[in-house]
C-alpha cells in the first residue's frame, strides 16, 4: 500500500484562529481525504508553533505567562480542527518537551556534527512579524510589507547555519522536479531569492529571549524559532517520546513512524513563509542527510472585502461563528470554491451567502431532494441500479467529471475540482428538466425507469466525488438512498431512499 504524508503548516500561537488557518486547514484535509479514498496509507499533521519573540509579546499583553497563553491558543486550534471536521492523524505542539523538544535538539546536533554552525557577531534588521533577520533588499523603504512596519536593528553573537553550502543543491532540485513548488510562480520567487542567499542566524542569546528551546550544550542561547518549529514534520510522525541525553540522532530517525512516513508527499502552506520551507528547510535536511519533501503547495491570503485582515480595521473573520451560523460543510464548500487554491481571494458574507444558495440550496440540495421525492413517489423508494440503463450523455458526463476531478486536485487546483463536481449537480437537474419524468411514466414506463436510474447513478457518483470536500453531506446523501460504501461496486446495487433530510437549510 502506497504512503501519503500530508502536513499543514503549525499555526503560531500569538493570536486565535482566523479564517485563512481554516482555509488551509481544510485544503490539507481534501487531499488526506482523496489519499484515503485511494487506499493510500495517509498521515496528516498538523499543530501550533508556540515560540519566539512574539508569543512572549502576545504573552504580556494578556498578562499571562508564555506557557499559560500557549496552551489557551493551542486548544483554540485544536478546537478549529474538530469544528471543521478535520481529520488529521496527529496534533504536534512545539512546547511538547518529550515528543519535540529532543527531535529539534538531535537536528541542531547533525547540523554540528555537518560542520553547518558557527558563531560570530551580528547586526542586522530583525523583523519580530517573520521572527527573522531581513535583507535590505526584502524591504520597501525600510518596512516589511507583509507586517507593515519596520524591522529593529539588532547586534548580538548567534549562531549561524552555513546556507549558502547548500544553495545551488536546492536550485538543483527545483529545476529537476525533485522538490516541486505549486504554483509555478512561487518556484520562480524561489529560484530567485536562492540567486542571492545568505548565511543565516539560527539562535537568540538567552538573555534576550528565554522562550524557546536551549541551543544543546550552550545554556547561552536559544534555538531559533524556524529551525524549531520546521523540525515539527519530523518529530510529529512519531508518536513515541525521546531523551536526547541517551538516545542517538541514527535512533530517533530510524523510529518505525518515520521511516514509513518521511519524507513528506506534501507541505502546505500559506506564502508568507514559503522561503523557510523553500530555502531554510532543504538546507537543514541536505545538512541532516535526510531526504526532502516531495511537494510544497502554496496557498494565497484571504482579504475581507477587497481589504487585508488586520485587528486595526476590526475585519479577521473568526471562523467559529461562521461554521455555526452556516454549518461547517457550507464554510467548507466556500473556502474550497471561492478562493483559487493558489492565489489570493476574498471573503465576504454576500458572496458567502450567494454561493450557500445558488449552489448549495438551489443546486446540490434541490437536485438529491428531487431525486428522492421521484423515487419515493413513482417506485415506492425501492429499485436497483442498472448499468446497462444509464443514458448515454450522462454517462460520458460522469466519466469525464470524474476525469477532470482527479487532474485538478493533482494540480492544486481544488477550486476547479469542486467546480466540475457541481456542473455534475447541474447536468442532473438539467436532465430532470429536459426529459419530465412525472410526465413520462404515464405512457413511457420503460424510459421512466432510464430516467430515475440514470439519476441515482448521478447521485451515486456525486456522494463519492463530494466525500474529500464535504465529508458531512457526502455521507448524508449516501444514507438517504441507502447506498454502499465501496464506490466500485455500484452496479444492482439496492436502493432504498429513507427519511429526508433537508441538506442545507435556506438561510433566514
Amino acid at each position: 500500500m502506497p504512503k501519503f504524508y500530508i502536513t499543514s503548516s503549525i499555526a503560531y500561537t500569538n493570536a486565535k484562529p482566523h479564517i485563512g488557518h481554516a482555509l488551509e486547514l481544510i485544503q490539507a484535509d481534501v487531499y488526506a481525504r482523496y489519499n484515503r479514498l485511494l487506499d493510500n496509507d495517509t498521515f496528516f499533521l498538523t499543530g501550533t508553533d508556540e515560540h519566539g519573540a512574539k508569543i512572549v509579546k502576545a504573552a504580556e499583553s494578556h498578562k499571562q505567562t508564555p506557557n499559560d497563553y500557549t496552551n489557551i491558543i493551542s486548544k483554540e486550534f485544536q478546537k478549529l480542527t474538530k469544528n471543521l471536521n478535520i481529520s488529521n492523524d496527529d496534533f504536534i505542539r512545539t512546547t511538547d518537551q518529550k515528543r519535540h523538544w529532543p527531535v529539534a535538539q538531535a537536528i541542531w546536533k547533525k547540523l554540528e556534527e555537518s560542520g553547518d554552525l558557527y558563531k560570530k557577531n551580528y547586526k542586522g534588521l530583525y523583523c519580530v512579524g517573520h521572527e527573522a533577520f531581513m535583507k535590505p533588499s526584502e524591504l520597501k523603504n525600510g518596512v516589511c510589507q507583509d507586517h507593515k512596519s519596520k524591522p529593529e536593528t539588532v547586534e548580538e553573537e548567534n549562531y549561524f547555519f552555513k546556507l549558502t553550502k547548500y544553495s545551488k543543491e536546492i536550485v538543483k532540485r527545483i529545476e529537476n522536479g525533485e522538490l516541486k513548488i505549486i504554483p509555478q510562480h512561487r518556484a520562480n520567487e524561489i529560484l530567485e531569492l536562492l540567486k542571492d542567499s545568505e548565511d543565516v542566524s539560527v539562535s537568540r542569546p538567552r538573555k534576550d529571549l528565554a522562550w524557546g528551546i536551549p541551543v544543546p550544550n550552550d545554556k547561552e542561547h536559544t534555538m531559533y524559532v524556524w529551525i524549531d518549529a520546521l523540525t515539527n514534520y519530523l518529530s510529529g510522525i512519531q508518536h513515541r517520546t525521546w531523551n536526547i541525553e541517551h538516545e542517538t540522532f541514527q535512533e530517533i530517525f530510524q523510529d518505525d513512524k518515520f521511516l514509513k512516513y518521511w519524507p513528506a508527499d506534501i507541505h502546505l502552506i500559506g506564502k508568507d513563509i514559503l522561503r523557510f520551507h523553500a530555502i531554510i528547510w532543504p538546507a537543514i535536511l541536505l545538512s541532516a542527510g535526510l531526504d526532502l519533501p516531495k511537494q510544497i503547495l502554496v496557498h494565497g491570503h484571504i482579504t475581507v472585502d477587497g481589504e487585508k485582515m488586520s485587528k486595526t480595521l476590526g475585519n479577521v473573520i473568526d471562523p467559529f461563528p461562521l461554521i455555526e451560523k452556516y454549518g461547517v460543510d457550507a464554510t467548507r464548500y466556500f473556502l474550497l470554491r471561492e478562493i483559487q487554491s493558489y492565489e489570493d481571494g476574498d471573503f465576504s458574507y454576500k458572496k458567502f451567502e450567494e454561493r450557500y444558495t445558488a449552489d448549495l440550496i438551489n443546486n446540490l440540495g434541490n437536485l438529491v431532494n428531487r431525486v428522492a421525492v421521484l423515487h419515493q413517489k413513482f417506485l415506492n423508494g425501492i429499485s436497483f441500479i442498472k448499468e446497462g440503463l444509464v443514458d448515454s450523455e450522462i454517462d460520458e458526463t460522469i466519466k469525464n467529471t470524474w476525469q477532470q476531478y482527479h487532474q485538478e486536485i493533482e494540480k492544486f487546483r481544488l477550486h476547479e475540482a469542486l467546480s466540475s463536481v457541481f456542473t455534475l449537480a447541474s447536468a442532473g437537474n438539467k436532465f430532470i428538466d429536459f426529459h419530465k419524468p412525472w410526465e413520462v411514466i404515464k405512457d413511457r414506463p420503460e424510459h421512466f425507469e432510464q430516467i430515475i436510474n440514470t439519476c441515482l447513478v448521478i447521485i451515486f457518483n456525486l456522494g463519492w466525488l463530494l466525500k474529500p470536500f464535504l465529508p458531512d453531506t457526502s455521507e448524508e446523501i449516501l444514507k438517504q438512498f441507502g447506498l454502499s460504501k465501496d464506490v466500485s461496486e455500484w452496479d444492482g446495487q439496492k436502493i432504498v431512499t429513507k427519511e429526508q433530510k433537508v441538506l442545507f437549510p435556506k438561510l433566514v
